[in-house]
């Protein structure tokens, strides 16, 4: 039995962790209460634990001081969705209790689970049972209570995952919302999967090298069309082909195959010393291409929409292809590459009082914010990607004013965007985080923002302005779900309204009817719709003509936003 670990045996358990998440991410994505088409849980905790992990990789360490510390500080930069920021607050505590320790026992090391859980639920404003929160708790508890009874560091764990099983199960009934869907906390289930591999670690039984091989296998199908059958996509519609210079020749890819392949699928990464060349389908190409730049520098792309090949296929005419990416060889041979790029994050020298990051994801919607609404910079990102606090920082960072307002308009992204705060303080930039949780709502709040006042006035009347917005959401479900008395099937139109569904449908007329019926409660006078980029021109224009013949005294207008996934984003004041 193991009674205790050293800064190799943590290392050790970290990898495995991250690479147990990465096995278990579709799993945990699965859980999604509501079956619309986003990377969720499982996607956030493995992008956030993967952050550790690169970092684990790039250096040695002689304390498991030194090991929470790395881990803590990668965590807390690279944290996405609420589900990466609990988990960041996790091991933030567990980093405070193991320091100065060079090696840690059953005592310190359920101590420190503990003070982990103390440390999350100290950090989350509104703490919520039926969560990761419950799950980590619990579990913690019996893990230490073990090790006041003499119990070595493996029976804890043992522990602490038979009552964190118990707990999780018992999720569905604490959390209402996930008792309507059925199913137990997908940030629970994370947790317990993390778990899992430190015992497994601890072991000997998962070894991090074999673990990390496995899970970087892909399968790839490259057969989207048959001659028999045309299969229209519903998901991951995107066909993206791209090519980037590498920063420099031994750069590791392996946290962006990881990226890539929650994003989409059908992914092939190819490399040689100089450049690596990307195919994989997903929604959101920008995003792909936003990630992939991180790792050097864009020197061609091609992306083509499957869907409408699909169609084009139907009705006997020849698809457009991407043969002019595909074409491109790997090894042949390049021009030098690039010297190496700083990962160090520069902040610009304040030029004005204040400036604004928005989040948000569509070439509309960020020529909306940029140009027309006078924000400095946009963070790629959304309901189907959530950036990272690093990213967040990072756009921070590019804002040339000593105030800079966050819009991180969806409520997943609230706490990353929060986690900057601090981070930016160190660099003497003051963050106010205003907390809209839709892009409608982003936009509202620019529209109120005044560089007049001071502030702490404009934060209050950007929030205010937010709050006056009521935001429909139209896209497809991307499986099936019985949820409060629906029955979803994976294909279907569902339209969302301030975050509740509202029903699915197999027309999209049939959808507005019922969506118009809901809005005129809010009797409207401001009506905006935004149309995604799987929406015609013709058929916003003709979804807007009935949204304003249901609506004739509210003044309606159509924007192009060329967002993924939402077919469309409806803003009602």
């Amino acid at each position: 039995m193991k009674n205790y670990i050293d800064a190799a045996a943590f290392r050790d358990m970290i990898l495995c962790a991250d690479a147990a998440l990465h096995a278990n991410m579709q799993k945990i994505n699965e859980l999604n209460v509501f079956p619309v088409p986003d990377g969720d849980t499982g996607t956030n905790m493995g992008l956030t634990m993967n952050n550790a992990a690169a970092e684990l990789r790039k250096k040695s360490f002689d304390t498991v001081e030194e090991v929470s510390g790395c881990v803590a500080s990668a965590l807390l930069r690279g944290a996405r969705g609420n589900s990466g920021v609990i988990l960041s607050l996790l091991f933030r505590g567990i980093s405070r209790r193991l320091k100065g320790l060079e090696t840690a026992g059953a005592e310190e090391f359920t101590a420190a689970m503990n003070e982990g859980v103390d440390a999350a639920y100290k950090a989350v404003m509104k703490p919520a049972e039926g969560t990761i929160l419950t799950v980590s708790r619990l579990a913690s508890a019996a893990a230490a209570q073990a090790a006041g009874a003499g119990s070595d560091l493996e029976t804890c764990l043992v522990c602490a995952l038979k009552v964190g099983d118990q707990a999780l199960e018992d999720t569905v009934n604490q959390n209402p919302v996930l008792k309507k869907a059925g199913v137990v906390d997908a940030g629970g289930m994370g947790y317990l999967v993390i778990l899992r591999a430190v015992l497994g670690s601890l072991r000997g039984e998962l070894r991090p090298d074999d673990a990390v091989a496995e899970s970087a296998e892909q399968k790839t199908d490259t057969g989207v069309f048959t001659a028999e059958k045309v299969d229209i996509p519903t998901q991951n519609i995107f066909d993206t082909v791209y090519i980037v210079r590498k920063k420099s020749f031994d750069i590791d890819l392996r946290p962006l195959r990881l990226y890539l392949d929650s994003i989409g699928d059908s992914l092939v990464v190819s490399e040689d010393d100089e450049i690596f060349k990307v195919h994989v389908h997903t929604d959101i190409p920008a995003a792909a291409l936003a990630e992939s730049v991180k790792y050097g520098e864009l020197e061609i792309a091609d992306i083509e929409n499957m869907r409408l090949q699909a169609i084009a296929q139907q009705k006997g005419e020849k698809p457009l292809t991407a043969k002019d990416a595909e074409d491109y060889q790997v090894g042949e041979k390049h021009d030098a590459p690039p010297s190496g790029q700083s990962d160090e994050i520069v902040f610009a020298r304040p030029e004005k009082d204040y400036g604004v990051v928005t989040v948000s994801a569509g070439a509309g919607m960020e020529s909306l914010f940029l140009n027309d609404l006078g924000c400095d910079a946009v963070v790629t990102g959304g309901q189907t990607m959530n950036p990272s606090t690093d990213d967040i920082l990072r756009a921070i960072a590019r804002t040339p004013a000593s105030t800079v307002f966050v819009l991180p308009n969806n409520k997943n992204i609230i706490m990353a965007a929060q986690q900057a705060v601090p981070l930016a303080a160190e660099h003497e930039r003051k963050v106010i985080v205003v907390p809209t949780t839709t892009v409608p709502q982003g936009v509202s709040a620019m529209l109120a923002f005044n560089v007049d006042s001071e502030a702490g006035q404009i934060a209050a009347n950007m929030t205010d302005a937010a709050r006056n917005v009521h935001t429909a959401m139209v896209t497809y479900a991307a499986f099936d779900r019985d949820f409060d008395g629906h029955s979803i099937h994976a294909g279907e139109y569902l339209a969302l309204l301030d975050g509740a569904l509202l029903g699915s449908y197999s027309s999209l007329p049939t959808l507005f009817k019922e969506l118009n019926w809901a809005i005129n409660e809010f009797s409207p006078e401001f009506i905006t719709v935004y149309y995604g980029a799987d929406v015609s021109a013709d058929d916003a224009a003709e979804a807007t003509e009935t949204i304003t013949g249901c609506f004739p005294d509210a003044e309606v207008n159509l924007v192009d936003g060329g967002q993924p996934v939402y077919y469309y984003m409806i803003s009602v004041e």
